[in-house]
């Protein structure tokens, strides 16, 4: 490791080892979340919540916990897609499916202001844990759940992961080359997309329940200060919550194959108003020209976007093809996608004969955008995610006997100019069990004396009353 890289990895391991100095800036601090989430849907909106500062306890099965545990696993027995997805959390072991679990998920959800879920639709309610028996318990909880193509419709109760519903949404057909089957882009960008409007339903429900008390509140200030206070009946104050609809009806109903086809921008409108059927461009943006990637000199691509008409302009003049510039066809965009051909083969060959970085410096001196096309490698070197902090060290275990030094994607959005730091990976299986169910009033050996909480996964005898939340009964089906 060099000497600039050195220091900027001991400033980041300090910034991680202090995260209750930027508590200000997490906005969702004394918020309690619980996951009832696996794989990436439902965990992708845990994270992006607990990264600013909710409190998000997950619950997993007895003995493998979530399955993303043993995805990509390469040693050990967690998977750094795990410490990745489920970074800011606690780690909880609970049999669903028991009478103990049950109990303490809802004591859980007594305490909660979010419950997240990615059962299959009608799981929890079999499970004695539907809406009615949440709303039961606490009637403010706000309840986000996740499935393949949602609660209701012909289709509610069907198994599915992401890549089901990016190719249900119509987000397939578009990738690709035209003379080639579809394929799959490189993550699970379905479950990602998801997740993030899973967990924006959230706060958007956290805000409505704010604002409704706050009515409540103003109206309960008001009639104090009218000439009826006297008169006034104090159970009216609770009146607002009783007429809004049942947590049922206001649930956040995320469908994994919804979330991708609401980012298919004008596919059906322009199916429906002209007939248009679009399919598979290669690299290009059906309609918008030029923009591609374009091979450089040494291997490595670009991407070049100059589908603005002055941006155009600067382009062909940077690559020396004043004759394009002012070619009368080429001043629209529509007259460019036309000769898309011509165009991308003009680009390539001037790419072609030089490395990325001049690339991209005559680029940027034209004011033309344009980007490499990173790898890895590229990603954990780059100058401007190691300024706003989208690069972070922490230690881990990879399955050997000693720590490594690890990269890892830092916290979006930034606040403030620089992304907040991590405070931990991705829990052990179990890592919190103890020290949440201690809080509950679980965690005792016996009638007189509290469990002693030792740090780590916990241990079966630690807690003798709960002894069958650990139960080791078949796999949870998610799906």
């Amino acid at each position: 490791m060099d000497a600039d890289r050195s220091a900027e990895h001991e400033e980041r391991r300090d910034t991680a080892e202090h995260p209750a100095e930027h508590d200000e800036l997490r906005p969702l601090r004394g918020v309690r979340v619980l996951e009832l989430g696996n794989y990436i849907a439902a965990p992708t909106a845990g994270r992006m919540l607990a990264d600013f500062g909710a409190e998000v306890i997950k619950i997993e099965r007895p003995g493998t916990g979530d399955e993303l545990r043993n995805w990509r696993l390469k040693r050990g027995t967690t998977s750094l897609l795990y410490r990745t997805i489920n970074r800011n959390k606690k780690s909880v072991v609970l049999d669903l499916r028991s009478d103990e679990g049950r109990e303490a998920v809802l004591e859980l959800v007594r305490r909660s202001d979010i419950v997240l879920e990615n059962f299959r639709p009608g799981t929890l309610e079999r499970w004695g844990l539907g809406p009615d028996v949440l709303e039961e318990v606490n009637p403010e909880v706000v309840l986000v759940r996740i499935s393949a193509f949602g609660q209701t419709g012909p289709m509610s109760a069907r198994p599915g992961f992401a890549a089901v519903a990016e190719g249900y949404s119509g987000f397939r057909e578009l990738v690709g080359d035209p003379d080639r089957p579809p394929v799959r882009v490189g993550v699970s960008i379905g479950d990602s997309i998801a997740g993030m409007q899973a967990a924006f339903g959230a706060c958007m429900m956290l805000f409505d329940r704010e604002r409704r008390r706050r009515a409540i509140a103003e109206a309960a200030a008001h009639d104090a200060l009218t000439a009826e206070a006297t008169a006034h009946d104090p159970s009216t104050a609770a009146a607002a919550p009783r007429d809004r609809p049942s947590l049922a009806d206001r649930a956040i109903d995320v469908a994994l194959n919804e979330a991708m086809f609401s980012v298919m921008e004008s596919l059906v409108p322009d199916h429906s108003a002209f007939g248009e059927v679009r399919t598979r461009t290669g690299g290009r943006m059906e309609g918008i020209a030029p923009s591609n990637g374009y091979l450089c000199a040494g291997g490595k691509s670009v991407v070049i976007a100059g589908n603005g008409d002055a941006i155009f302009k600067r382009l062909m003049t940077a690559i020396d093809r004043p004759d394009l510039a002012e070619d009368p066809e080429l001043q629209t965009n529509a007259g460019r996608w036309r000769r898309r051909d011509d165009l991308d083969e003009a680009i390539g060959r001037w790419c072609a004969d030089r490395e990325v970085a001049e690339v991209l410096e005559v680029m940027e001196a034209a004011e033309v955008p344009a980007g490499p096309i990173s790898t890895a490698e590229d990603l954990v070197a780059d100058e401007q995610l190691a300024a706003r902090g989208m690069i972070q060290h922490l230690d881990v275990s990879t399955g050997e006997e000693t720590l490594h030094d690890v990269a890892f994607p830092g916290i979006t959005p930034v606040i403030g100019g620089r992304s907040l730091p991590i405070d931990h990976l991705g829990p052990d299986l179990g890592e919190h069990t103890a020290e949440v169910l201690a809080r509950l009033g679980l965690g005792r050996t016996d009638e007189e004396e509290p469990t002693t909480i030792q740090p780590g996964p916990v241990k079966r005898d630690q807690l003798q009353p709960v002894r069958a939340l650990f139960s080791r009964s078949d796999p949870l089906m998610y799906r």
